[in-house]
């Protein structure tokens, strides 16, 4: 049974009408709490993770910084999976003074981080790739095997950027 163009644009505007709030929202990128230890070298781990928008032909990529000391996302981006998207990751990480960055083999890491500062390997990155089985446990929409997609690239950005900024940004230091 095919949908008729009024329905399909009835449905479209509701969508629109009940994510209106979404729209809304000036969401930050980078934690609010750059703090620096002197007394301690800040480990960072970097990944990317993949989403799809509308449906899976269209592939959205969330980066983020991963703090490994506070368990606390530091930065996060949504490019494409290129070098320009690592360097503005990168640039967003300038204020906190990381000392190390560990990654996967993703050539991109190697490119944009000089060797002296950059770890690769599996056994660098098990806390962020469980951080990343965490998101998709909580954000249906990031799961693998979904069928539920934001329908556009912008609420899939603010949907879960509010996801990071409440869990990760807005919470008090211990």
């Amino acid at each position: 049974m095919e949908l008729g163009s009024e329905t399909r644009a009835s449905s479209e505007n509701q969508y629109e009408h009940r994510h209106e709030h979404i729209k809304k929202l000036a969401l930050r990128q980078v934690t609010s709490k750059p703090t620096v230890y002197d007394d301690l070298t800040l480990i960072c781990e970097l990944d990317e993770q993949g989403s799809f928008v509308g449906n899976k032909k269209q592939q959205h990529w969330l980066w983020y910084a991963f703090d490994t000391k506070r368990k606390q996302i530091l930065a996060h981006v949504f490019d494409p999976h290129t070098d320009e998207t690592c360097r503005k990751r990168l640039d967003l990480l300038k204020p906190f003074h990381i000392g190390f960055f560990t990654t996967d083999d993703w050539g991109s890491y190697a490119r944009e981080i000089e060797s002296k500062k950059h770890l690769t390997g599996k056994i660098f990155t098990q806390r962020i790739e469980r951080h990343n089985l965490n998101l998709r446990i909580h954000i249906k929409r990031l799961a693998r095997k979904t069928t539920c997609f934001y329908r556009s690239f912008k609420i899939h950005e603010k949907g879960i950027g509010a996801y990071i900024e409440k869990h990760h940004y807005n919470v008090s230091e211990s």
